[in-house]
């Protein structure tokens, strides 16, 4: 009687271990109603897994239920002196109400299984896919947040351009070839301009030869003609040849040479221009990185986010160059991070990356890098900062002497020399175009060091 009683407990135990997994299937069975495609993959997955788990579990029922008798009824006499006759009546009363609930649960089994089968064959009605409550609201709010698409075109070559290309284009190869030009082609490249070399050069060669012609222009237009402050304004020159002709010569000559000295210039101009842009943003954006890379995630994602932040605008080209080395030439990160350092046109940025290389190399701890290389950068800018501001008060005073103060002091001065006919022969109308034309190039100077200091 006592074995009857051990596999009584163990078909209890069974049961309910089966009730459990019932009640869970229900539940996905449930939840699959409203899930989206992906989840109910997942959904569909884990309710054949648990179908298996049930299947298993009762394949033990049989095995124990052919150790049970139960047709012999126990009695007083069969029942040992310490077993009470009520109580295993009861327990038999109790194991047969398990074995009704079996079976419903067999029952429930087949449905569930029933209507899986018919949501992969046929799917679900629109109504069972309706949103309800928070889902509702949800969609709401992804409707308003549609994302714009980008769409970037293609920057094509202007006609200008193109003709450079074809006038001097054989000439700049030489020149790359020979590496005359080495110094002006790194600036090019770290000033992310929209050239290649061959292209710039040859545009500095095309505008070189205009400038020749328009300082010739000028120099036989002043050689024959003054430009005068009263009516008629141009008239017709008088003096001595050989000055006039020096005049002619030197306009010719400053003319295209100064267009190629500026020209050959800016790139480097313009990498100073950018690596101070990218100066100002690095140690924020340091910042930004240790954050990221706390969540130990892949590297490579960390420069992924930035550029989706649109944060740090002048960071993001450098990035976008480093993604591109990885995905459009097939690099790995250190490599590509080798490569981005050295067309980078900041020092600090350069020194950024080849300490992200050499420390993903060495397998360190990214978020202390970033955090160590963050304190150092902010403390850095917080000095550039100060020198910044000391030398606007400079400027600003000097702008202060030379625009304002200045020429007042100097229009009194020159007023004062003609009203006393100290040998001053210009009329007031002359004094006042001077005057202005002075204050304007000023002007024009203090705007032209301003944004290249920028």
């Amino acid at each position: 009687m006592s074995r009857n009683k051990e596999d009584f407990q163990k078909l209890r135990e069974i049961i309910a271990k089966e009730k459990k997994i019932c009640k869970e299937m229900i539940a996905l069975a449930d939840y699959l109603k409203r899930a989206e495609v992906e989840e109910q993959r997942i959904i569909e997955s884990q309710i054949s897994l648990l179908q298996r788990t049930l299947k298993k579990t009762n394949d033990e029922i049989p095995e124990i239920l052919s150790k049970i008798n139960l047709l012999v009824m126990p009695t007083a006499k069969s029942s040992g002196p310490n077993e009470d006759p009520e109580k295993v009546k009861q327990d038999f009363t109790e194991s047969a109400k398990r074995m009704k609930e079996q079976a419903a649960l067999e029952k429930n089994l087949t449905k569930i299984e029933e209507q899986s089968s018919k949501s992969e064959k046929k799917g679900y009605e629109l109504k069972e896919l309706k949103p309800v409550g928070l889902e509702k609201l949800t969609i709401k709010r992804m409707k308003k947040k549609e994302k714009k698409v980008e769409v970037k075109k293609e920057k094509k070559a202007s006609m200008y351009v193109k003709t450079a290309n074809k006038l001097f284009s054989k000439l700049s190869d030489k020149i790359i070839s020979e590496k005359t030009f080495m110094t002006m082609e790194r600036d090019l490249v770290k000033a992310n301009l929209q050239f290649t070399s061959r292209s710039y050069i040859s545009v500095i060669f095309l505008s070189t030869l205009i400038a020749l012609f328009v300082g010739a222009f000028l120099g036989l237009f002043f050689f024959f003609f003054n430009i005068g402050s009263e009516l008629p304004i141009i008239t017709k020159a008088t003096g001595d040849i050989a000055g006039r002709f020096l005049r002619a010569i030197i306009i010719f000559i400053l003319a295209p040479t100064l267009t190629f000295i500026f020209l050959y210039t800016y790139p480097g101009m313009e990498k100073k221009a950018t690596e101070s842009r990218i100066d100002d943003e690095l140690p924020f954006a340091t910042i930004h990185m240790s954050a990221i890379s706390g969540s130990m995630i892949d590297p490579t994602k960390i420069f992924s986010i930035m550029i989706v932040t649109h944060e740090y605008p002048n960071l993001e080209k450098e990035f976008k160059k480093l993604i591109n080395e990885i995905n459009l030439y097939g690099y790995d990160l250190v490599s590509a991070l080798r490569n981005s350092s050295y067309n980078s046109p900041s020092k600090k940025l350069s020194e950024l990356f080849n300490g992200l290389a050499t420390t993903i190399n060495s397998g360190g701890n990214l978020p202390d890098f970033f955090d160590k290389r963050s304190q150092t950068l902010l403390f850095e800018n917080r000095l550039e900062q100060e020198k910044k501001t000391k030398a606007a008060e400079t400027f600003m005073d000097m702008y202060i002497s030379l625009v304002v103060a200045a020429p007042m002091i100097l229009m009194i001065l020159l007023m004062m020399m003609k009203i006393s006919g100290l040998g001053i022969q210009m009329s007031t109308k002359m004094i006042t175009i001077i005057m202005v034309g002075a204050v304007t190039l000023i002007n024009i100077v203090f705007l032209g060091v301003l944004q290249l200091r920028k």
